[in-house]
């Protein structure tokens, strides 16, 4: 069973009818739905191995119980504890399908105390480098990750976004992955160029999604292109990287090697792509 142990978020998606108007008014089409990508993950990861179990805080609030109610109904099981008030983040999807997000984690980076027994059963952890990025989540998670590689997990880590990873500075952030010593790294195309820039390399294997285009699956001193199936309706990319991350661990822990994974990866993705897009109406 795959864990991982972040964020869920209130998503707020607005899907822009054309370029923002500012001071006045922009048709839009807005869809409220389950977000954070620790929780994206765990969700696609249960559609195609039956079960994972997501580790964060809800808030105590209507959405945060809508939210844990959510993930069970996903075969998600949810472990951690409920305080504060729910996250909120506003993705904004223009006509080429892709997204800018505002925001607001809430109580999400509050998670602390750990518990030994939120590893138990797992094979697997992912981590979102946001769950690093500051707050009593970081100790927290660092704790977790302690455990989880005294246990001999799997342990991958996502680099999340650019804007995080120039916040923690480009040094702090390839130290800290050194430290954590993930089994797989992603990255989305931006992300792996500032990390990769002046020659730094992961120690084991680098999976860089590149949206439309092949996806690079680097390790033992060998690179290789896995391609995209195509899609016939593409109305939102909010969660691709996630489901894509979800179908690459579920099936590495099966036994994948690296190349057949990303494949799995991209088909988990097309799927998360497909339950987005339907959201705006789109079969």
């Amino acid at each position: 069973m795959l864990g991982t142990l972040g964020d869920v978020i209130h998503d707020v998606v607005v899907r822009l009818g054309g370029p923002i108007q500012w001071a006045t008014d922009t048709p839009a089409t807005v869809v409220h739905r389950r977000g954070g990508s620790a929780a994206n993950v765990a969700v696609v990861a249960a559609r195609f191995a039956g079960r994972a179990r997501f580790i964060g805080q809800f808030g105590a609030d209507d959405s945060g119980r809508w939210l844990r109610a959510s993930l069970e109904t996903a075969g998600v099981e949810c472990v951690g504890p409920t305080g504060g008030r729910t996250g909120t983040v506003v993705s904004l999807v223009d006509e080429t399908a892709e997204r800018s997000m505002l925001t607001d984690r809430g109580s999400a980076e509050e998670l602390s105390l750990p518990e030994p027994g939120w590893l138990d059963g797992l094979e697997g952890l992912h981590v979102p480098m946001y769950s690093l990025a500051g707050g009593p989540i970081a100790a927290t998670t660092e704790q977790v990750l302690g455990w989880a590689a005294a246990r001999h997990l799997t342990v991958s880590l996502d680099a999340s976004s650019t804007a995080l990873l120039a916040a923690l500075g480009i040094d702090a952030a390839r130290a800290l992955i050194d430290r954590v010593d993930p089994a797989v790294l992603f990255a989305n195309e931006d992300e792996a160029r500032l990390l990769l820039s002046g020659g730094w390399l992961p120690k084991q294997v680098l999976v860089v999604k590149q949206g439309r285009a092949p996806a690079v699956v680097t390790w033992g001193g060998r690179s290789v292109e896995v391609p995209v199936p195509e899609h016939d309706v593409v109305l939102d990319t909010t969660g691709a990287g996630d489901g894509f991350a979800a179908g690459h661990l579920v099936a590495l822990l099966a036994g994948a090697d690296p190349v057949a994974a990303a494949a799995a990866g991209h088909r988990a993705a097309a799927w998360a792509i497909e339950q987005a897009s339907a959201t705006f109406g789109a079969g």
